[in-house]
């Protein structure tokens, strides 16, 4: 693990959760999307973020992880700036599908970043459907890779506002 992080403290919550920089990176998202997969055994998810530009960038490489996983080719649908209620919307609109929101808060000098990863049902991982493992994974250093070049999935940026009360 070329940046390694304190995973008890961090992969909690309901996904992970730290103060950017020191606590927690960019590849920490790239490890998230590629575990997400493979212990929800997706071949698609919906990704969203807050609009911050640390969240934004997190988001990006979180796509990343999730399309590099195994052998699943996932397609990610990555919604862009969205509420965590128009993200829960999404994923029952593309038949329940796992998902993650990731938002900042506090000052934009060290803002905390929250990484929430959502199961097929829409309920919010934790220690008994996924989150563990993910923990697990991650400080072993065994996130998971593709096997070859046909197993790597697909970002597809998803352009339908989901305005609020409406459908996705």
């Amino acid at each position: 693990m070329l940046n390694p992080i304190d995973t008890d403290s961090v992969i909690r919550d309901g996904g992970a959760v730290g103060k950017y920089p020191n606590e927690i990176h960019e590849g920490v998202a790239w490890w998230l999307g590629a575990c997400l997969v493979i212990t929800q055994q997706a071949t698609r998810i919906a990704v969203a973020h807050d609009g911050h530009p640390i969240t934004t960038k997190f988001a990006h490489r979180f796509c990343s992880g999730a399309i590099n996983a195994q052998h699943y080719a996932c397609n990610v649908r990555f919604i862009g700036h969205q509420t965590e209620e128009q993200l829960l919307k999404a994923l029952t609109h593309f038949n329940g599908v796992p998902g993650a929101m990731l938002t900042a808060s506090g000052t934009d000098d060290a803002p905390t970043i929250h990484i929430k990863l959502f199961n097929h049902q829409g309920i919010v991982l934790d220690n008994t459907n996924g989150l563990a493992e993910i923990r697990r994974l991650i400080a072993e250093d065994r996130v998971p890779i593709p096997v070859n070049t046909q197993a790597k999935g697909t970002i597809e940026p998803w352009q339908h506002r989901l305005a609020e009360g409406g459908r996705a």
